[in-house]
């Protein structure tokens, strides 16, 4: 697969792994003097791997699908079944929540930071990593090729100022916003001529027909370039943003 940051999967090897994305997520965990952390949206488990380690570590997903590949992984986590939107965990049970590319996908992402609130216990922290279609600086071939993707994404992935005001109202204090990955991985030529509707939740978006119009303007472009012997680059440059906020201040009042 040719994994792009709508869900995080793989580069050209195949094992794309976002360095960034690790180190501040574990930077955070000693922050707060993590003793028991919570992803919302943990997927097929790949971050819970990663911080096991650190901490203890619980995954929620709404997908069985996906947790049973988490399961396979055999890891020293624990793993729920269900959503953001009720979340079957006592008040001030965890250290750390976090998202990586999931608080898109919550029916009511503002609802969901509230109750991430009453889950946290004092001085604990909130992670929300994901796209920032609004700083309009990313440069990806899906959105050039296939209309409608951007302004789809503008829709659903909130800005990190609107998560912001949501945290403020929840009642986060020491509410920061930084760049958690930048991701480069550009592809060259042909290597973009296995592109499916799968590659990525963003043409999943697209019905059929819209996706056969983009992957044939793709294609065009690629015949013009073998005339003349070029070869196109397709762009991939993506920041990630990650905005946190803290319950009583943060780890500076610790």
């Amino acid at each position: 697969m040719m994994g792009l940051p709508g869900d995080m999967t793989s580069d050209k090897s195949g094992a794309y792994r976002p360095e960034g994305i690790a180190s501040k997520l574990l930077n955070l965990i000693h922050d707060a003097g993590a003793e028991m952390v919570l992803e919302v949206g943990c997927g097929t488990g790949h971050w819970l791997t990663i911080l096991q380690d650190q901490t203890q570590v619980i995954g929620i997903d709404q997908s069985l699908g996906m947790l049973s590949k988490a399961v396979e992984q055999k890891g020293n986590f624990s793993l729920v079944q269900g959503n953001a939107s009720l979340l079957p965990f006592q008040r001030k049970s965890f250290d750390m929540v976090y998202c990586v590319n999931a608080l898109h996908h919550f029916k009511d992402p503002s609802g969901f930071i509230t109750q991430a609130y009453e889950l946290l216990k004092d001085y604990g922290v909130l992670a929300l990593i994901g796209m920032n279609p609004h700083a309009l600086q990313d440069r990806w071939f899906i959105y050039d090729y296939f209309p409608g993707t951007l302004e789809a994404d503008l829709k659903r992935y909130p800005s990190p100022g609107t998560i912001a005001d949501w945290m403020i109202t929840a009642g986060f204090g020491e509410i920061r916003w930084q760049v958690a990955e930048h991701l480069l991985n550009d592809r060259h030529g042909d290597e973009v001529l296995s592109l499916t509707r799968e590659f990525t939740s963003q043409l999943m978006l697209l019905s059929p027909e819209e996706f056969a119009k983009g992957k044939a303007r793709l294609e065009a472009d690629l015949r013009n370039a073998e005339k003349t012997g070029e070869t196109i680059v397709f762009p991939v440059d993506i920041s990630l943003s990650m905005v946190t906020g803290w319950v009583k201040g943060g780890p500076i009042q610790k």
